[in-house]
């Protein structure tokens, strides 16, 4: 209420004024008051009204406080009515005064003595204009005989005489057709100076000589302020011909003075005072009304103003005890937010801050019982969060392994919609019987170890088979889980899954054993090598021809043996010791070109060969030696693999292998991707394909694609094996490699998890 009746009484005070300055620029301007007069006088009705609502309504509010029994009324009515008397009485005092004023002034200002001279002024101003331009035509007549014997030739110098003794701004001598034949002065700057009118010519032809006043007009309409007002006077006088010449064409000389500026200057104020008189004397009875509006309204807001106070001082006194008896009412009412408290130093103030201090101890005993409770919550929240977001999985049970709540990272390891069997044991969750069991076997021995030890909690690995029991070699998840006891006979189940590491370890620990096996097994070869030839060589020609036919085919057997254990080592020492790639610009085009070269039809393999390069793909960066050896790895498997399928099926139709390169559509990679037409992949080999001593050949050591995936990650290439699917059965293989190419950074090589993707 008081920020509404400040806001009211700032508004109200703002209107006044500017009334006021439109009514002080009305008085000194008709136009503006003749056009704003109705709209101020219905300002003016409608502030006035709106005053006295605002006062009726303040009226009213304290009439209401005063029937509810409010604490305090009583003394803001008679504080109300003490100010409004203090107001209402001087005011309308002054109101009489200032009414009595103004109407006599205002008839004061319309005098007859002040009119007659004003009028008597400006006939006194014509008749000081008339008598200039009368002694002006005189002197210009009188000049005008000096022109008489003058040719127009030579008339230049005269009218310079003319010009230097009448004092003139500018002379012109007209002839008689109205054409300038010579001039001085400003006259001398004109292209096209302003002729005389016909009617001023014959004028001239009859009186011999006229004048009149120019600019004055103009110099009444300029504006203050823009310099002194320029008015002049031009005669015209008609030229006398010499003797009897009668027939020659009549001149006429033209004289220009600028009038006194103090004389144009004195006779515009004299003209404008009578107009603003006049005008003034016509809106007598409206400046009466709006100096009377204007006084009424002040009194107005003089009495607006003293209830206004009045409240507000009031208020003042009674607010600090209305303050406490509102305090003690929230209290009453379980209502603990801070009271207001009172800046004064009094004893009113003092007590309504100590009732305040009180209630504010109150407050801060509840807050911090609900400030632990939203922290609770908020903590609840977060785990949340961070429970949904967590890569891991979460299970929590309960002690008979019920599952109570997971998270999404559960889901997504177990590979289990483990939300839909909340309530349910986890033993219970098709594919996860053996895990359910194991967990809970963990959590019983776990009891029996923290009660002996003090542990906290229980770790073990697991490998899950979700296909169930006869899918064992299928992908196969290798999990490692802890577990913890949780306050409320609750269990926690952490687990996360390795499958990619222990890929990654298998593939390190078969690298190593490759390069103990390339160490131990290859010295002994070449003594038994030779040992067998030279004694083939010792022997040749000393035994019968039956035991020298065994003794050649044994030979022959250990050679070829030695030799097939040679490519065997030399495979592990390659996939252990493949040397760290240099990787330079290389055309894949032109290298697979060059390879393709060897499976060329006069190259003895059966199945052919069959290359769709892009010419769009640019360089790549790239070792060319280690890409040539992916390549004939992936060329070899693939013709392994569809010879393997044409033996088992000959009746199936088989395509040559492809081999194809190609542009990737963002034009940051290039793609090279090898394509057979074999019996593909199991699931076990897709997930496994990549890790040494994996493979589906009878006779293959599985390093083929162990030394194409260390490559490609010594490259950074992104490489993919997949089966290739026709109606829903499998009609080939295929494996594709993504290279970076020249022109940009060769990209780092990507986690286990991400290079081995499945399409």
């Amino acid at each position: 209420m008081r920020w509404a009746i400040g806001v009211g009484a700032a508004l109200v005070t703002a209107i006044g004024l500017v009334l006021m300055f439109l009514l002080a620029q009305a008085t000194n301007n008709r136009a503006l008051y003749e056009r704003n007069y109705a709209r101020l006088f219905g300002i003016n009705v409608v502030v006035a009204v709106l005053l006295m609502l605002v006062i009726g309504w303040v009226a009213f509010r304290l009439i209401q406080r005063l029937r509810r029994g409010k604490f305090g009324s009583r003394l803001l009515i008679k504080l109300a009515a003490i100010f409004a008397l203090v107001g209402v009485v001087p005011g309308g005092l002054i109101y009489v005064v200032s009414y009595q004023f103004v109407s006599r002034s205002i008839e004061s200002w319309f005098d007859v003595k002040v009119e007659g001279a004003l009028d008597a002024g400006l006939n006194l101003g014509r008749a000081t204009l008339d008598s200039l331009a009368q002694d002006l035509s005189n002197k210009t007549r009188a000049a005008s005989s000096q022109l008489e014997n003058v040719p127009d030739a030579t008339a230049g110098l005269t009218l310079e005489r003319v010009r230097e003794q009448l004092g003139a701004s500018e002379v012109v001598l007209w002839g008689g057709n109205g054409q300038q034949i010579a001039g001085t002065g400003t006259a001398r700057f004109q292209l096209s100076p302003a002729r005389p009118s016909a009617q001023q010519l014959r004028q001239a032809r009859t009186e011999r000589s006229v004048a009149h006043i120019e600019g004055l007009d103009e110099a009444e309409g300029s504006q203050a302020g823009t310099g002194p007002p320029t008015a002049i006077i031009r005669a015209l006088a008609m030229v006398r011909r010499p003797g009897f010449d009668l027939g020659g064409e009549a001149r006429f000389l033209e004289v220009t003075v600028p009038l006194p500026a103090a004389v144009v200057a004195n006779a515009l104020a004299v003209q404008e005072a009578n107009r603003e008189y006049q005008e003034r004397a016509l809106a007598r009875g409206g400046l009466l009304r709006m100096y009377i509006g204007t006084l009424t309204l002040s009194l107005f807001l003089a009495v607006f103003g003293a209830v206004l106070l009045a409240v507000l001082f009031g208020n003042q006194l009674a607010r600090p005890l209305l303050v406490l008896a509102d305090g003690v009412q929230q209290v009453a009412g379980g209502d603990l937010r801070p009271t207001a408290v009172l800046p004064g130093k009094d004893e009113l103030g003092g007590l309504t801050r100590s009732f305040a201090m009180m209630t504010q101890q109150l407050a801060d005993a509840r807050g911090a019982v609900e400030k632990t409770v939203g922290e609770l919550d908020a903590a609840r929240a977060n785990l949340q969060t961070i429970l949904d977001n967590l890569t891991s999985g979460v299970i929590v049970l309960n002690e008979s392994g019920t599952v109570m709540s997971t998270n999404p990272g559960a889901t997504r390891v177990l590979r289990a919609p483990l939300a839909a069997f909340e309530g349910q044991k986890l033993a219970e969750v098709p594919g996860l019987e053996a895990f359910g069991q194991a967990v809970q076997q963990q959590f019983a021995d776990f009891e029996v170890e923290r009660a002996q030890h003090g542990l906290d909690h229980w770790q073990h690995a697991f490998e899950l088979h979700p296909g169930g029991p006869g899918g064992a070699q299928e992908a196969a998840i290798n999990l490692v889980a802890r577990g913890a006891e949780l306050p409320g006979q609750t269990r926690l189940l952490v687990f996360d899954d390795i499958s990619e590491i222990v890929s990654a370890q298998r593939a390190q620990a078969w690298g190593e054993v490759a390069r103990r096996l390339a160490h131990e097994i290859k010295n002994p070869l070449t003594p038994i090598q030779l040992s067998a030839e030279r004694l083939e060589h010792k022997l040749s020609g000393k035994l019968a021809s039956g035991e020298q036919a065994v003794l050649a085919k044994s030979v022959k057997t250990i050679v070829d043996q030695v030799d097939a254990m040679k490519r065997l080592v030399n495979e592990f020492r390659d996939y252990a010791r493949l040397p760290a790639a240099e990787l330079k610009p290389v055309d894949l085009n032109a290298l697979v070109s060059d390879v393709l070269h060897l499976y060329d039809n006069e190259s003895g393999h059966v199945v052919k060969v069959h290359a769709e390069l892009d010419p769009r793909c640019p360089p790549i960066r790239g070792d060319a030696q280690q890409l040539r050896q992916v390549i004939h790895n992936l060329l070899q498997n693939a013709q392994d693999a569809t010879e393997a399928a044409t033996a088992s099926h000959p009746e199936v139709p088989r395509q040559p292998v492809l081999v194809r390169t190609r542009l990737s559509d963002s034009g940051e990679r290039a793609r090279l991707t090898v394509q057979d037409s074999g019996g593909g992949f199991g699931e076990n080999i897709l997930k496994r394909a990549f890790e040494p001593y994996v493979t589906t050949k009878s006779k293959g050591t599985g390093l083929g694609l162990a030394v194409v995936k260390k490559i490609a990650d010594e490259h950074g290439a992104r490489i993919e094996l997949s089966n290739r699917m026709q109606d829903g059965a499998v009609v080939g293989a295929q494996v594709s490699l993504s290279f970076a190419l020249a022109a940009e950074r060769p990209a780092a090589p990507n986690p286990p998890s991400e290079e081995n993707t499945v399409a």
